[in-house]
């Protein structure tokens, strides 16, 4: 695997490692970004986790779509948390 960039070639900005966490139990959850490295928590089997250790900060994602072709762009933001 090569290196992870060090900083974001759009913006500039330094890049943080993380992994996208789901959280499906017959419904519907708002995707995570969790930062580190994911830990195996019971290797049941080994294709699959049971769970992740969640090793810091976990931020709501937020997701924008281009009318015109479609394109997808994500965001790690507290903002896009749920609403209460």
């Amino acid at each position: 695997m090569s290196e992870a960039p060090q900083t974001r070639a759009k913006c500039g900005g330094p890049m943080q490692q993380g992994f996208v966490v789901d959280n499906m139990s017959g419904g519907r959850a708002v995707s995570h970004w969790a930062e580190g490295a994911p830990e195996k928590t019971w290797p049941y089997l080994e294709w699959t986790w049971a769970g992740a250790k969640l090793p810091g900060e976990v931020i709501a994602i937020g997701t924008f779509r281009c009318r015109s072709c479609g394109f997808l762009e994500s965001y790690a933001r507290e903002e896009f948390g749920a609403r209460r």
